[in-house]
């Protein structure tokens, strides 16, 4: 009985050590920064096709990679890029698999029990993906209907709660990532995917034929989006904030958010055309990490 107890014990000693773990000395000790990317969050991190991920946060990524390679006075620091879903993003973070995760997660409360977060890079509501002959236009429409989200995500949480408040009788499965959670509208096994109105309007553009899709209902809720590190890490979180803050304030961040909301993007030159929201620009001056409850 003994042994059992001991396997489990070491487990969560190497979770607690890496968890705490100095990043900066991590990955000059190592001589690489591994940063992770989403396969389909358009326009933060996804793949374009065959090779390296592009988007916005890819680009913010790379920039904090540079800084860490001057912090640590090492400039032959490998940069590896490292696949993460919404349900294992956290777990390869606390242990140490990867070092960085920027791209489309949510800043809450009940996450930063877990990791750290940046100065936030994004606000965004739950809407829905829908057929344009589906006859959805908003939430009240999902009465006794099946709805698709994304496995580990806060959309989830959002829609389950919204559909016990308003007794709605949703049937709602999940995709293992956001490619996966269109393909069960795509297929007829959900009338709609609920997700962050930004990756619908992504992989709505993104589709052979966007004229098919709608992005329609009252967004849910407002969340953050920020940047995810390993919790006390200050030395490496002063590091993230200081080249995010520092975009924000030189006028960088403007313009690589025009690049990849408001221009045509890759692989098919469409234009998400979403300028940015009021509260992304109070937060270039505010430079405010506030998670969402």
């Amino acid at each position: 009985m003994k042994m059992k107890t001991l396997v489990p014990l070491a487990l969560a000693l190497a979770a607690v050590g890496a968890s705490a773990q100095d990043t900066l000395k991590k990955v000059a000790d190592s001589g690489k920064i591994t940063l992770a990317y989403r396969e389909s969050s358009v326009p933060f991190s996804y793949l374009a096709g065959p090779g390296k991920p592009v988007g916005m946060m890819v680009e913010i990524s790379e920039a904090i990679a540079a800084e860490v390679k001057k912090a640590t006075n090492k400039p032959n620091i490998e940069i590896a890029w490292q696949a993460v879903t919404s349900q294992n993003r956290i777990p390869l973070l606390t242990n140490g698999t990867i070092d960085l995760e920027c791209g489309s997660t949510t800043n809450n409360t009940a996450r930063g029990k877990d990791v750290a977060f940046a100065i936030n890079h994004f606000y965004t509501g739950t809407k829905l993906l829908v057929k344009k002959n589906s006859g959805v236009k908003d939430f009240a429409d999902l009465k006794g209907k099946t709805v698709a989200t994304t496995a580990g995500t806060t959309n989830f949480q959002v829609l389950r709660k919204y559909n016990q408040d308003k007794n709605l009788d949703m049937n709602i499965i999940t995709g293992k990532d956001h490619d996966d959670s269109k393909l069960l509208v795509e297929s007829g096994r959900a009338v709609a995917f609920g997700m962050d109105d930004i990756l619908l309007y992504g992989l709505k553009a993104n589709d052979k034929n966007p004229a098919d899709w709608d992005v329609v209902g009252e967004a849910l809720q407002v969340e953050p989006y920020a940047c995810m590190l390993r919790k006390d890490d200050p030395q490496f979180k002063q590091l993230v904030d200081r080249v995010i803050g520092g975009m924000m304030k030189s006028g960088e961040f403007e313009k690589l958010y025009a690049k990849w909301f408001t221009s045509p993007i890759p692989p098919k030159n469409q234009n998400l055309q979403v300028p940015m929201a009021p509260e992304l620009k109070k937060n270039l001056t505010d430079l405010s990490d506030k998670p969402a409850t």
